[in-house]
């Protein structure tokens, strides 16, 4: 049988080969659609004065004086007159003019969060993207780490992974390869300001086996691999946000071992939670493993977020609840709720933070963007509880 294993399709038989043929020319026209998307509409997320002014903590009046005395450029303007909305760039030029800018300090340790269930579908990826996102939106400087193979933080930035990328890229030279001694290689800017990403794409998969083999060889130091590449980098950013496989496997370990700080998000479903109790089972016997080799991360916090929420449902209404009483302060009082914003903005390889308009309805994405912020918020409040010289403003905002 030639192409090896083929598969039976009505009256007649299709290769593997042929069928790989056919979705990477399917891929292909996604391609072409994402860049048309980049080159028509991709673009950093714009804002109105009002919500400048409230993002940059000054006034739309303390804006307009800055423009007039030239420490702010002057405002670009419609053909009917009317001032254009603002862009994320220019944002963090005004933080810098009024000192607003909410950087940790070069003694404070830079964050770097683990968005991680052991169960794919749980909204991992979407909630990791949106996290970054509103970071670099808030002012922070962020770094987005894909080190899933499929790739799905990679995609919602617009790219085809396994068209648009090579290997080289990703994590898989700096895995691979003990030489490299920085990740530096592999961040891209995107078109969020202060917001940098190292993409993914398939053949990353091809490094769990190879981190795999090599540890099973007595090589366990292989586990740090990734925490020095992040150490390499860490100088450069607030926030580091790793989206890793939803597996344990050798690059999960890796990020486990790398993080300070854990996210889990967990859909309220009787599948779902049990999968999570799963995880902290096995999380609960990796870390004394690793803690064993001398290796136990290090976590500042773990929170627990509700996603992918459909509270009409009454089995969902009552799981959700158990939650907040088992995991208490660790859960995130605001949940992620199934939005059609989310899906909608997900099909144009976009998120709804890069969206001006609605992707649905004005009511909709206000609701969406609700509990985006909600659950976005709280984690910032932790993030920023690691760094001591944000403890005064937190108390001042009493936040803590």
């Amino acid at each position: 049988m030639s192409n090896g294993l083929q598969i039976e399709e009505a009256e007649r038989l299709v290769s593997v080969a042929t069928l790989a043929s056919r979705t990477s020319s399917v891929l292909e026209k996604l391609r072409d659609s994402a860049r048309s998307a980049r080159a028509d509409a991709r673009r950093e997320p714009t804002f109105t004065i009002g919500k400048a002014a409230e993002l940059v903590g000054r006034t739309p009046a303390a804006i307009r004086d800055a423009e007039k005395d030239g420490r702010l450029p002057e405002p670009v303007r419609t053909d009917s007159n009317r001032r254009e909305r603002y862009t994320l760039a220019q944002l963090n030029d005004m933080r810098g003019v009024f000192g607003t800018r909410p950087y940790r300090a070069p003694t404070d340790p830079c964050c770097v969060v683990a968005v991680q269930n052991f169960k794919g579908g749980v909204g991992k990826s979407t909630l990791s993207v949106h996290l970054a996102q509103y970071l670099a939106i808030k002012g922070y400087r962020v770094a987005l780490i894909d080190c899933d193979s499929q790739a799905s933080a990679t995609t919602l930035f617009g790219y085809v992974p396994d068209l648009d990328l090579t290997e080289d890229d990703t994590l898989y030279p700096f895995l691979r390869e003990g030489e490299r001694s920085s990740l530096d290689y592999a961040l891209r800017k995107t078109h969020f300001d202060g917001l940098e990403l190292i993409p993914a794409n398939l053949r990353l998969f091809n490094s769990e086996y190879e981190l795999a083999a090599r540890m099973a060889q007595g090589n366990g130091a292989l586990l740090d691999r990734l925490k020095e590449g992040i150490e390499s980098i860490s100088d450069r950013f607030d926030v580091i946000v790793m989206d890793p496989p939803p597996a344990l496997g050798a690059i999960s370990l890796s990020v486990l071992r790398a993080a300070n700080a854990l996210v889990v998000p967990v859909p309220p479903t009787v599948m779902d939670f049990s999968s999570t109790a799963a995880f902290l089972s096995m999380l609960d016997e990796t870390i004394e493993q690793l803690a064993d080799r001398g290796l136990a991360p290090e976590l500042t916090f773990l929170r627990f977020v509700a996603s992918k929420v459909d509270e009409n449902k009454s089995m969902q209404k009552e799981l959700l609840q158990l939650m907040r009483t088992l995991f208490g302060h660790a859960m995130v009082r605001t949940p992620l709720k199934d939005s059609a914003e989310i899906d909608n903005a997900t099909a144009r390889l976009m998120t709804v933070y890069e969206l001006d308009g609605p992707a649905t309805s004005s009511a909709v994405r206000n609701r969406c963007l609700n509990y985006l912020d909600g659950v976005n918020s709280e984690i910032e409040v932790d993030i920023r509880s690691m760094w001591p010289s944000h403890q005064k403003r937190l108390r001042q905002e009493a936040l803590v």
